[in-house]
Formats: structure tokens, sequence, C-alpha cells
């Protein structure tokens, strides 16, 4: 599920220059091809190929209407109700034909590139066919042709089909009609299963026939898909399979069908005239007096209306008056949209505020110094933390979040085995535990990654390091929160005297260091051995019996989830790698939690700078930079000068490669007396300044930002967060203007009509249907951070209220969470020491 975009960046189409605005369209009485190379009328959009996520329901033929994405995934599947793990095709060019406005792309089974390789490896069938998929404008509508370079063989027939999935958010509760068939879109999957001739579990369809009307009763809705072939039009709820499904339109391919092989024609319902609503984006939290306060107005492309503007400050007594007015500024085009930027900097007198443009308002927020003091950044550490924790029973009053999970950890992964979540075990164990056996000392510490139940160890180490600088630069002494390691009970919003931070830290590195301590090397990973533990959600409780199972026989024997059987082959099976590089960032996070450590728990503070420098001494890396977060970590734990020999000897790679290192080695600045390394640094980060504040201009947000379609929150996040350090160290080159245009941009001041903070229930509108384990519940963790706003290609921006799009609601631990809360503090500390 998660990390998908290191498959994404090899097949995805380039993007191109994001800030490109299509050209404005010509009256046109129907369909016709924009310059965005897809086909347009009125609020209708249709897309071929410009994306291809189809596991993330994203790719193929789409459609926008009415300014809502209705359907995608347009393309020939095995399946009718594909999953995560089904196969899928290999994308070749997209071609268009300006004179026809043909749009077309030819595609192939199977994709070699993900046939059991990589990441989320597909197992391909014995089936190899390739195939041009053609959309056309016909009218208001479009045709969508379907050509076969050959006939499929006959064993085929009946498995392989044109599916169209359409979006269920927008569906439930309203019609449809299927020739002489009718119903209502249900809230939930409920048809019959059947196993079909292969023995595999099937949904039967809601209908079938030739013609389907969609939402006959929503003009913003309505939709009709006719097939113009020989076979009939299925409607399936993908959902009665698999959680994450949406509804599918399908058609097979016929006996002996090549040229022409599917035929439909699609008439969306274009509403005349229509215009995408104005948005008006702030803080959904608001803003300090101190700060630069600028709203964000995004209008629809033909919206030339310009409506007046104001600040609204609610009153004590109810109602509001206009606290200040001022013309908008036009700051220009992004994506499709746009934008005007309202600045009412000048405002800072405490209350509640709205921001009015003409009958549109934002969501309330405050103006007041304690803005990032209270419920904030306390979310994720008092609920989102505690909640992830492995290891553990995590109680909520009269909650139980989740039971005590995986106290069977773990099981040698298997040599020569490559993992369905991109875990790779090599020919060796690298450690003296052979494949299958138990290795003792992990069933202590971590955190769930993500939206999964694994434990990575960049996402353990980069916590760790997140929160061991949050506590060393802002002494954050906040309790409410009881955790006992030795019961393994935490209690959520209950105090225990001790800082929540520190034992959050304590809580990760029982778990990095214990593995280490096990095996001699960090492991790589734990996670469930099937695919049936993998996909549960719920109480991470009921994955595993918590008791190790004890077997000398096959290594790789392993058990579906829940058996409740005594001595269950389901513990989780732990990856070892050779890997200097993530060794030497892990070590890093473990040289700096010795510093606070010590005084809170001296044993692992020890071990934490022993295991640190150990990987100091014996890791042969590839790459000398590799080397530089490690060395600055340790020189600031020791101050031994053979670390700031490193850094001194190196600064000319450091200086190259400042916009990754700047962050990191400014705090070396004080220690390292070398005027020749403070003028390479120096000179280097005035260099990055220019080229943020140049970036910082290409969007309407002020801060570095390329769309792409993974959620871009978490990279934003990450670059406030390295924006506090560079402003504290260097505050004659830097301001603090890009970290808190940061956090605005995180808690709500982003593109797209859904203006929600990517912290969950922080604001006055959030993500509160989220990627969590707790997702198939339509509910959220308080504190987690969403991947947030995706892009729909080329020019869509996206934010859907629905659980199951990791790319846009996923949790993510590591740098998605600790730079929110260390960037929210550091907020909070530089406006107010101010």
């Amino acid at each position: 599920m998660k990390y998908k975009y290191l498959l994404l960046l090899i097949v995805f189409y380039a993007l191109g220059d994001a800030s490109t605005f299509a050209q404005k369209p010509k009256k046109t009485t129907g369909m016709t091809l924009n310059s965005q190379q897809y086909l347009e009328y009125q609020g209708v959009n249709v897309m071929l190929a410009h994306d291809f996520y189809p596991e993330g329901h994203q790719g193929g033929v789409g459609i926008i209407q009415n300014g809502q994405r209705v359907a995608t995934n347009g393309d020939l599947r095995l399946e009718p109700t594909p999953g995560q793990w089904s196969p899928i095709p290999k994308v070749g060019t997209r071609v268009v034909d300006e004179k026809t406005q043909d749009i077309s792309v030819r595609m192939e089974y199977p994709n070699e590139e993900i046939d059991r390789k990589g990441f989320n490896p597909v197992i391909y069938p014995d089936l190899k066919f390739a195939y041009h998929i053609h959309v056309s404008p016909v009218g208001k509508g479009f045709k969508i042709v379907v050509d076969l370079d050959k006939p499929l063989p006959d064993e085929w027939i009946g498995k392989v089909g044109f599916n169209l999935e359409l979006f269920p958010g927008i569906l439930f509760g309203k019609s449809y009609y299927m020739d002489q068939q009718f119903g209502i879109f249900p809230q939930q999957g409920e048809d019959q299963i059947y196993k079909d001739s292969d023995g595999e579990f099937q949904v039967t369809p809601m209908a079938s026939g030739k013609k389907l009307t969609i939402a006959p009763e929503s003009d913003q809705q309505r939709m009709t898909i006719e097939n113009m072939t020989g076979t009939d039009l299925q409607l399936i709820d993908g959902r009665s399979k698999f959680n994450n499904g949406w509804f599918v339109v399908r058609s097979l391919i016929a006996k002996g069908a090549s040229k022409g092989a599917i035929q439909w024609m699609v008439m969306p319902h274009a509403i005349e005239g229509w215009k995408a609503d104005p948005t008006v984006q702030v803080s959904q939290i608001g803003y300090h007096p101190k700060q630069q306060k600028i709203a964000v107005i995004e209008l629809d492309k033909n919206d030339k209306a310009k409506l007046p503007v104001s600040l609204l400050r609610l009153s004590e007594n109810g109602g509001y008056e206009t606290a200040f007015t001022a013309p908008a500024k036009d700051w220009g085009n992004f994506l499709r949209y746009h934008y005007l930027q309202f600045d009412f900097t000048q405002v800072t007198k405490p209350g509640m505020y709205m921001v009015s443009y003409g009958k549109f308002k934002s969501q309330p927020f405050k103006i007041s110094t304690d803005v990032y003091t209270n419920n904030v950044w306390q979310p994720t550490l008092e609920y989102f933390l505690p909640v992830q924790m492995c290891h553990m029973r995590v109680n909520d009053k009269y909650r139980v979040w989740h039971g005590l999970c995986h106290d069977d950890d773990a099981r040698m992964a298997p040599t020569d085995s490559d993992h369905f979540d991109g875990y790779i075990q090599g020919h060796s164990t690298l450690t003296k535990y052979q494949p299958g056996q138990t290795v003792p000392m992990l069933n202590r510490g971590g955190w769930h990654d993500a939206g999964d139940f694994d434990l990575r160890i960049e996402s353990q180490a980069e916590t760790v390091h997140g929160l061991t600088l949050a506590y060393e630069q802002f002494n954050v002494q906040y309790d409410n929160t009881s955790i006992d390691q030795n019961t393994q009970i935490v209690e959520i919003q209950r105090p225990d005297g001790k800082p929540d931070v520190l034992q959050q830290i304590e809580h990760g590195l029982l778990s990095i260091v214990g593995g280490y301590k096990a095996m001699g090397r960090f492991y790589r990973g734990m996670i469930e051995p099937t695919l049936h533990q993998y996909t549960t959600l719920g109480d991470a409780g009921n994955i595993t019996d918590n008791k190790y199972f004890v077997d000398p026989g096959d290594p790789k024997k392993v058990a579906a989830v829940g058996s409740g059987k005594p001595n269950t082959p389901d513990d989780r099976w732990v990856f070892t790698e050779d890997n200097p590089e993530r060794s030497l960032e892990t070590a890093a996070s473990l040289a700096a939690a010795a510093r606070v450590m010590k005084g809170f728990n001296d044993t692992l503070a020890t071990q934490c700078l022993q295991i640190a420098e150990e990987v100091w001494n014996n890791t042969k890396e590839k790459r000398a930079m590799s080397r530089v977060p490690l060395a600055v970590e340790l020189l600031v734990t020791t101050g031994q000068q053979k670390y700031a020999d490193f850094l001194t000897s190196h600064a000319d790679q450091i200086a190259a490669r400042i916009d990754n290192t700047g962050w990191l080695v400014c705090r070396t600045m004080s220690l390292i007396k070398d005027q020749a390394y403070h003028d390479k640094i120096t000179s280097a980060v005035k260099q990055l300044y220019a080229q943020i504040k140049q970036q910082g201009t290409k969007t309407p947000y002020g801060v570095p930002y390329e769309p792409s379609i993974w959620g871009a929150g978490w990279g934003i996040q990450n670059f406030g967060y390295k924006q506090y350090f560079l402003y504290t160290y260097f505050p004659d080159i830097f301001t603090d203007d890009y970290m808190l245009a940061a956090i605005n941009f995180v808690l709500g001041c982003h593109p797209g009509s859904n203006t929600a903070s990517f912290a969950s229930g922080v604001g006055s509108k959030s993500m509160t249907t989220a990627y969590g384990f707790n997702r198939a519940d339509w509910s959220y963790i308080p504190g987690g951070i969403t991947s947030g706003t995706a892009l729909i290609r080329p020019d869509f921006p996206e934010l859907l209220n629905w659980p199951f799009l990791w790319q846009q609601g996923e949790y993510v631990l590591g740098g998605g969470t600790t730079d929110y809360l260390f960037l929210v503090m550091a907020a909070d500390h530089i406006l107010n020491k101010k």
C-alpha cells in the first residue's frame, strides 16, 4: 500500500510544467480536444492515460463531471472487480490526433517490470495480448473503442472485459436504471458472492443490460453508458469483494473479436455554463498576530467576476462585523484554476474570524498568540503516536484502540524470499538465526507504520530522531499519557508524571536497539507473512495469537489470521539487509537519542551511543555523504574532533548538496572552529535561500510545490521542518515565512475545493475520514497526518472524502508524523519568542 510511489516514479507519465494553464476554450456545442490533451465540454473532462495508477483507482479512461471525479480506470482487466495485487497492463505512449480529436494508447499484458518483482509484485497468468484504447468526441459525449491486435484465446473468453470504475462516495442513495432493471446504489457491499469456474470468489452483478443510466435524478452526476457491441454491460459492486473497491461497469470481450471489440457511448450530463464555486483557503486553525496572513481564493478558469473580499470578526454576542477590507491581489493561473490572494497581515486583534469572498466564506479560525499552543500538536503526541504503538494494549477511557499485539515477534524470514510489500531476504539471513527461527528481543517497542501494521526501520528511526530534536529544541515536558512497559499497557489522557515525548522515544529505541542486540545489525522490517494478515483492518491484537511458534520443520510455514489454535505459525517475519546507507541513517537517530535518554533511561542511552559508534567504525558505505547525518549527531553528542574533521574534509560535497544537508550541518557551526568550513556552508545556504525564493513564486501558496499523483503534505511538512533549522541558525539569511507557509498549507491553505486540514481532528475542518487501521469504519485517529491533496493529471487537484485512497489519506509514521509535530512546536516557539 505505502511507498508505491517508488514504482510510480518509473511508470508515470511526465507531468511537465504544473503551472501550465489551459488556453481559453472556444465556444463549442459539444465535446472537443483541449490544449491539455483531454476532451472537454462545459464542466465535463475526459482523460486517457494521463495517470497510470490503477491500484489507487487512478488511470486509464477517467471522467471529471461538474467538478467531481466520477469515474476512472477505464481499461481491459482480467477480473470483474480487480484488487490491489491484480494484473495490470503495461502502458504505451499516448497518441493524440489533432485532426480527428482521437486520443489513443497502446497497452499490453503482461507488464514484465512488475511481474513477481519489486514493491507489490503481481503474478501474471500465462496470457499475452496487446490492444489500443481510443477515446473520441461524439456530440456532447464520447466514444470508447478498444481494438485488440488479435482475438483472445478461447480459454480467456468470458474472463477479459473492459472495466470502468465509478466513485462510490457520491453515489450512495442515488438511483440507477439498467434497461428495465433499476435500484439504488447501496451504502455497503451486499451482493451475493459465488465461486467461478476457476474456484475464485466473484460478485453477482447488481444489474445487466445494454444501457446504464447513473443518477437520473441528479443534473450534477447523471450519466449514461451504452454498449454498442454484442455483450451486455454489467454493474458490479466491487466493495463486496474488497473493502476499498468501487462500483464497476464492465462488458466482456466476445469470442473472435479484435477490431472494435469494445464500443461504448458515454454521455456525462454537462450543466450548461457550469463553473466551479470559488473556494476560500485559509489555515483551519488560524494565525499568530505576528505572522503573515494570506488567504488564497481559488476560482474557475472561466470565472471572470471579481467579488468583494473582506475579513469578518465573529462577535462575542453573535453575528460578525467587518474587520478589514482590501482588494484581492490577482496572483494568476495554476493547474486548472485562477487564483487571488487576500493579505490581512495587518490585522492582529485576537478573536475568531472568517474570510468572505462575495457570498462564499471560509471556515472560522482564530487570530491569537496561543494559536499553535493548544490542540494542534497535542493530538499527534497524545493520540496518534500511542495508538500506533506496537506490542502494547492501548486504552482510551471506555475505548480500547487495540489489544496487545505481535507479542510473538518475530521469526527470521526465509532466505531467497520476496515479500508482497517489497521486503526482500537474500541468500543469507545475515545473522546467526536460521529461517523460521524466532529472534528474541523483537517483541518490545516500535510503532505500526502507515495504514498497515509493519515496522520499517527507517520509520522507527525517523520518528525517534524527530522526537529527539523536538525535545531538545523546545523542552517538551507535556504529560498526558501513561505508558507502562512492564504491563505493556498504554492509557491515553492519564498522566503518569513522565514527559510523553521521552516515553515515545524510549518506545522506539526498545525496538531498534533490541533488534540490533539480538542480531548484531538493524532489522530491515517486521511484517505479516500472509496477505490475509497484512490486509486485516481493525484491532491489531487479532492478527496473531501473541505466542511464539515452535516448529523445527518448514521455515516458510505460515497460517492465516485468527485461527486461535495453539502453536500457530502466524508470527511476523523479520527481514534483514546489507544496506550501509540505511544503517548510517538509523545510527544517527541513536546517536541523537543518547543525549535525551541520559537521566531518563541511562541503559538505553549507553546502548544507543555504543551502537552508533560501532556503526561509524564498521560500516563500509559507497557514498561518503551518507555518513554526514551520523557525523553531525555524534559530534553534537560527544564533541569528538574526529567527527568535526570528517565534516570539514567533506565541506565541498556538503555544500554541493546543501538542500539535503543544510538543516543538519547548521547545528555544527558553533562546534567547528574552521573559517573555511563556515564560509563554504554559509555561501551554499545563501544560494539555497535564493533557490527557495524562486521556487516559492511558482504557486500561490508561498512554498515550493510540485503537484504529483501522491499528496504533497508530507513533503511540504518536511520542507518546513528543515526551514526551522535554517532560519534559527542562519537568521540573517532565512526568514520564517516559508516555515509558516508550510504549516498553512498542511492546515488547509492548499489546492482543491476540500480545504480540510491534513491533520485529523485539528482545526475547524479536517480529514476525519482517513487511511488508518480503522479506515473500514470510515473513521480516523486524532493527530494522524494524511498525505493530502493529490493530482489527477494533468491539472485536477483532488482530496476526496474516502478512507481507502492511500495517496490522499494515508497516515505515515516518521517524517509524516514528527515533521508536523515539530513544525507546529517550532512556530509556537519562534512567534512567541519574538
